[in-house]
């Protein structure tokens, strides 16, 4: 399924971003509405709308443990000694943007 997001614009290259970082499997870019000094949005480029539609197994756990190291990676590269990671889980939760992504913040 084609990815209908902003984000799957931004890695289609269809709307420009301000990236940070990109793999083969990820790409992190400054939020164009930052709500701290330091706001990055890292997203993996497979298309998922929610964390609640990971599956529940070993690769699904796989996929979300290097969608945390790679944040973490991103942090250290830009030096950050404080951070926190968020993670909005459907229109209740807060998302507003429907392709899983974490929030990478820092005031430090």
């Amino acid at each position: 399924m084609e990815n209908p997001t902003v984000f799957g614009k931004i890695i289609r290259r269809e709307l420009p971003a301000d990236i940070v970082y990109e793999d083969e499997e990820f790409i992190a870019f400054k939020d164009i509405r930052p709500r701290s000094k330091v706001h990055i949005l890292v997203c993996p480029k497979e298309y998922i709308p929610t964390l609640a539609d990971y599956p529940d197994t070993p690769e699904g756990a796989l996929k979300l443990g290097r969608l945390m190291l790679t944040a973490n990676r991103i942090a250290r590269k830009m030096g950050l000694e404080g951070y926190f990671l968020r993670i909005h889980v459907g229109e209740k939760g807060g998302q507003e943007v429907f392709h899983v992504h974490v929030h990478l913040r820092s005031d430090a």
